[in-house]
């Protein structure tokens, strides 16, 4: 599921695969480049608190401020942290 890049991305930059599965399941995607990026936006958000409860949010919600990038076959390719508002 993870390339050999992503793995690496995620443990320099500190996402944990909790925070990963959580976008996944939760976030918004865009299609970009031939990739698919996950985000969350406030809509998502405030579904990823009813689903997981405050306490759990809060303790994933500065890991969840990141936006992954996913290939066509199912592989992430990266993880990064998110500075400025993305862009589509």
């Amino acid at each position: 599921m993870y390339t050999a890049h992503a793995q690496s991305r995620l443990q320099q930059r500190a996402i944990p695969h909790e925070a990963v599965e959580t976008l996944l399941a939760y976030g918004e995607r865009r299609r970009r480049g031939g990739a698919d990026i996950y985000f969350l936006s406030k809509t998502s958000r405030s579904r990823v608190i009813g689903a997981l409860g405050k306490e759990r949010y809060k303790r994933l919600s500065r890991a969840l401020d990141t936006y992954l990038v996913m290939s066509d076959d199912g592989q992430l390719i990266t993880a990064a942290h998110r500075h400025h508002r993305l862009k589509f």
